[in-house]
């Protein structure tokens, strides 16, 4: 138990918002938890009870989890077939085992730097073959230095992303699809904390043409999602399913209809 927002962070009010804004689909993380397996596991039921809307990507520990990333993120793959990894700096930092577990089941990671960029900088050139997704263009509390870094990185690594949610520097959001291209930026809603038709809004006053809007509200999503299907083993079975998603508390989104660009089906992009 840390603080309210991220002790319990339930999604009703979240899916009630999304929903009136356009927003079909939402990836979802667990809140911070003391145990990451239970976290994932009750992630897991939440998204099986939302499998149209919700997405979801494990949480693990990386110094806590240490010697076990691996099985854990292959047990959220076959109970409920979760499509990414999260690390948060408040946690550790990812280690060569989370990196490795990634690349081992093709996930993207979300990595919160906690103003840190200099992390991505040993991240992706270690790992060229792992997409990491750099949340707050590197910073919730608005460091300038971080936002730069980050654009930077974006721009320069193929495999880095970085997300919109909960930047209030709105020019920093300019400069970073000047410098990196649409392709390079997701957007995000940091739900419940941060209301997501507020967040969609800021894209869309971005005033980019309408392909490269729905790249960054879903499109650029989709498509990490699509490279991240695992390489199933015997170990790690494919579930009888593909849509038995199952989560906790929510992040990142892909797009929405009404005002905004329409959702971008995963038919329209290519490996």
């Amino acid at each position: 138990m840390t603080a309210p927002w991220n002790t319990i962070a339930p999604l009703r009010s979240y899916l009630r918002r999304a929903r009136a804004a356009g927003i079909d689909k939402t990836i979802a993380i667990p809140a911070f938890h003391s145990n990451y397996d239970e976290a994932n596991a009750e992630l897991g039921r939440i998204v099986a009870r939302y499998p149209d809307r919700l997405v979801g990507f494990a949480f693990v520990h990386a110094h806590r989890d240490a010697g076990r990333i691996r099985e854990m993120v292959g047990r959220a793959l076959k109970g409920w077939r979760c499509r990414g990894i999260k690390v948060h700096g408040f946690d550790a930092m990812p280690t060569r085992e989370v990196c490795d577990t990634a690349r081992a089941f093709r996930l993207p990671m979300l990595v919160d730097v906690v103003s840190r960029p200099e992390v991505v900088d040993m991240l992706a050139p270690q790992y060229p073959d792992v997409n990491f997704i750099i949340p707050h263009l590197g910073s919730f509390t608005d460091d300038w230095k971080a936002h730069q870094q980050v654009i930077y990185q974006i721009a320069r690594y193929p495999n880095v992303y970085a997300d919109t949610s909960a930047v209030r520097q709105f020019d920093y959001l300019v400069q970073a699809i000047r410098r990196a291209g649409a392709r390079k930026l997701l957007f995000g809603s940091d739900g419940p904390w941060t209301h997501p038709g507020l967040e969609l809004h800021k894209i869309k006053l971005l005033g980019l043409p309408r392909d490269q809007q729905a790249l960054v509200l879903g499109g650029n999503a989709l498509r990490l999602l699509r490279r991240s299907r695992p390489n199933w083993s015997e170990e790690v079975a494919q579930p009888e399913r593909a849509t038995r998603y199952k989560a906790s508390r929510s992040s990142a989104v892909a797009s929405g209809r009404h005002d905004y660009s329409p959702l971008v089906s995963e038919s329209e992009y290519h490996l």
